[in-house]
């Protein structure tokens, strides 16, 4: 089935080519507009023939297939053997291929009405053309042999490696195929972008791509919050977003989406924008293959735990060329038709709806420019930027962001007079005043924060307000009231679990009660569960409620020992356990192990020496790993210790292998006489400080440690606020397409 699986790849590859050669020819020639149909249709059952031969070999266990050793196992099962499907680079370049030529055949249907079917379609084929050069030069049919080396030739392998445990996990069904249905669908903007410039018809996007844009921006968001949401549930680091470079290169694209939704809304009223729309449409679909191009050319393997390892130099190069092709011709497009999109001259009034909404759009924009600053500079440079940089830049244009959300909808299309908006709005922003003096009193004094509370719950109550008489009225109309409900919800969110959430390192010892944020954990044992894991049970006990919790631990061989969290929810708050270690019973005599959690510029006694953590480093201990010929990226928590007399530097190092699997690594402290080795760390987010846990390790006859779980426990409050806002927008969002749809 490999040569059968190549051919058909290189079959659909030639039909789109030919698909998008005849749909350009039928841009002045209508009479090939069918033969370009029957290639697009052929290209499109090619990819589809090809998706079914690779789910046939993982299903059936054909480990002779080197994608199928690579990320399946007999032990798998269905659901993860399915998604073993998409697990790899070569397999997610296949599904991204097949929900491409699936919208396709859609777009096709849908374009048969109208006029502009021909140019919509030749740039869409040209695009599928280039994922499935792609996909024939890092194709998933490759013997076992050609790819893993060190297997035999002819010998075939009684089993596979298997799926990453960590992509063991009911997400892995959900999250990439939503991401990679969003990715396809932002192409169709582009599409529309490209025609209308190319074509001179420069109300293409506003009058015809509106539903499609809704429609991509939707599923891309979802698929995003999806992996905030198995980051949060699984992965057992503490939170839902780090600002890893590859999170951020998805989240780029989603903003500039929303920020099109935007200008298409000012478009269709007064032709204003008309540039920014174009803009907009095509830089969306460009960073969405820079997404791919940071998270699949191996260019972020030291500084993202996400990112894949090199594809080689054809895959590579042929991504490089691909965000070139399109760069070259949207924008060069975009500068030749510069001037034929400006609209004439008309006053710029400050109170209108067009001025607010335009406003939205360049928060936005700025944000979005902010953070792939961010997340490119470590291609140019040795420096990554700290989660903070993040948090304190997008601070204020939240902040006017939510401003805006608000007030946009007290304002009149056309002219607006100040007295008049200040009227309609005043009994608004006085209940947003007294709910912030609420917050305030209860704890919320930082200024910032307390700023952006503020514009939140104004957002807030005036979509609310808006909302309440939209039902009374057309009720179609609601999507976009609720799409700010749900960000004004999201901000909220973020404030209380970012500004708010309390984090602590503790050692349980075993049926040793501990108290910690007023309630009482006590671990009571572990107990082996399926696959070889380990449920390690703390009963969690106040005012005589309790509740059990089993986060869970286990070993992977090659990557290490692997954590996932237990969570109980209430209304207003989640109870967050992450496992870290488990410190076996010493019997006093042996090596001891004691713990110590030690936040960024705290100083904590060990014994008679103070041990102070500076920083993280990444640098030196890249540079050792590879000259020892390591892979992975590295990860050095900077240590200053000190007895009064003498100071010794060491780092500690966690080694991250390329699936994002720890190794700590111990180093000898001659000042302290023991090993320091870390134990976990934790990337502060927000107003969270960073931190450490680092064990050491001396000889000591004398001494007895009981059995002792070491975990990091989390208050989240009002975290539902931020899932709840999150469900909101996506079903505003729903509501809009339908309205929409018939367009």
């Amino acid at each position: 089935m490999t040569v059968l699986g190549n051919l058909v790849v290189l079959l659909a590859l030639i039909a789109s080519v030919l698909g998008t050669v005849q749909y350009y020819r039928a841009v002045s020639s209508a009479s090939v507009l069918g033969s370009a149909r029957l290639w697009v249709r052929l290209s499109g059952v090619g990819v589809l023939l090809a998706s079914i031969l690779l789910l046939i070999l993982l299903l059936r266990h054909e480990f002779a297939n080197g994608y199928v050793y690579s990320y399946s196992s007999r032990s798998l099962p269905l659901h993860f053997l399915i998604s073993s499907f998409y697990a790899g680079q070569e397999g997610s370049f296949l599904f991204w291929a097949l929900c491409a030529a699936l919208i396709s055949f859609v777009l096709m249907r849908s374009m048969r009405r109208h006029k502009n079917e021909a140019s919509v379609m030749a740039v869409y084929m040209g695009v599928q053309s280039f994922l499935l050069m792609l996909l024939f030069v890092k194709t998933p049919f490759i013997s076992v042999w050609d790819k893993i080396a060190q297997i035999p030739a002819g010998q075939v392998p009684a089993d596979g490696s298997g799926l990453n445990p960590l992509l063991q996990n009911f997400w892995m069904v959900i999250h990439p195929p939503v991401l990679f249905i969003g990715f396809a669908a932002m192409a169709v903007p582009f599409s529309f972008a490209v025609a209308g410039l190319w074509k001179k018809n420069y109300t293409l996007i506003a009058t015809q791509a509106f539903a499609w844009v809704l429609g991509g921006v939707l599923v891309l968001g979802l698929g995003i919050m999806l992996g905030a949401y198995w980051a949060y549930g699984v992965l057992g680091w503490g939170g839902y977003w780090g600002w890893d470079p590859v999170e951020n290169s998805s989240l780029v694209p989603w903003i500039t989406g929303v920020a099109l939704i935007h200008t298409i809304l000012v478009q269709r009223r007064s032709q204003k924008f008309i540039r920014t729309s174009h803009f907009l449409a095509l830089v969306s679909f460009i960073l969405v293959v820079y997404s791919t191009f940071l998270t699949r050319s191996g260019v972020l393997g030291d500084s993202s735990v996400h990112s894949f390892t090199d594809p080689g130099a054809a895959a590579y190069w042929l991504l490089l060329a691909f965000l070139v092709a399109l760069s070259f011709v949207g924008f060069g497009l975009l500068r030749a038709r510069w001037d034929q999109l400006k609209v004439a001259q008309t006053a710029a009034p400050m109170m209108s709806r067009e001025t607010a909404l335009g406003a939205g759009a360049i928060a936005l924009i700025l944000s979005a420019i902010v953070i792939l600053f961010g997340t490119s500079l470590p291609i140019f440079s040795a420096t990554t930027v700290e989660p903070s940089f993040y948090d304190s830049t997008n601070l204020p244009i939240a902040i006017a962001m939510a401003l805006l959300i608000g007030l946009s909808l007290y304002f009149q299309w056309g002219v607006d007079e100040a007295r008049e908006v200040l009227r309609r709005a005043w009994k608004t922003f006085l209940a947003s005043a007294v709910v912030t003096g609420a917050l305030w009193f209860l704890g919320v004094q930082d200024a910032a924060v307390l700023v952006l509370a503020f514009t939140s719950i104004f957002a807030l109550l005036v979509n609310l307000e808006i909302g309440m008489k939209i039902v009374r009225g057309d009720p179609r109309f609601l999507g976009g009231k609720l799409a700010h409900i749900g960000l004004a919800l999201f901000f909220l969110g973020v404030i209380s679990t970012g500004k708010y959430g309390e984090t602590k390192h503790l050692s349980l010892e075993i049926n040793t009660p501990q108290e910690a944020f007023g309630q009482t954990l006590t671990y009571t044992g572990y107990s082996p569960i399926s696959n070889g894991k380990f449920a390690f049970h703390v009963v969690v006990e106040k005012d005589g409620e309790r509740f059990d919790l089993a986060p869970v631990m286990f070993e992977t061989g090659d990557q290490g020992l692997m954590r996932n969290p237990d969570i109980k929810s209430f209304a207003t708050w989640d109870f967050y356990l992450s496992p870290v270690s488990l410190q076996q019973a010493d019997n006093g005599h042996g090596e001891t192990a004691e713990t110590y959690t030690i936040q960024k510029g705290e100083t904590v006694s060990i014994g008679t020496v103070k041990a102070t953590f500076v920083k993280f480093d990444m640098g030196q201990h890249d540079k050792d790993a590879m000259a020892q010929g390591s892979s992975g990226m590295s990860v050095g928590s900077v240590l200053q210790l000190t007895n009064g007399s003498a100071t010794e530097m060491v780092t500690p190092v966690a080694v991250y292998s390329m699936d994002g699997a720890p190794t700590y690594k111990a180093t000898q402290s001659k000042l302290m006489n023991a090993q320091i080795q870390l134990v976990s760390m934790n990337v502060g987010m927000g107003s969270e400080a960073s931190a450490v846990t680092v064990g050491v390790t001396r000889e000591d006859g004398h001494m007895h440690a009981p059995e002792a779980l070491v975990v990091e426990a989390s208050i989240k409050p009002y975290i539902n606020l931020l899932w709840g806002g999150t469900l909101v927008m996506m079903f505003g969002f729903v509501l809009s397409i339908l309205k929409r749809a018939k367009e």
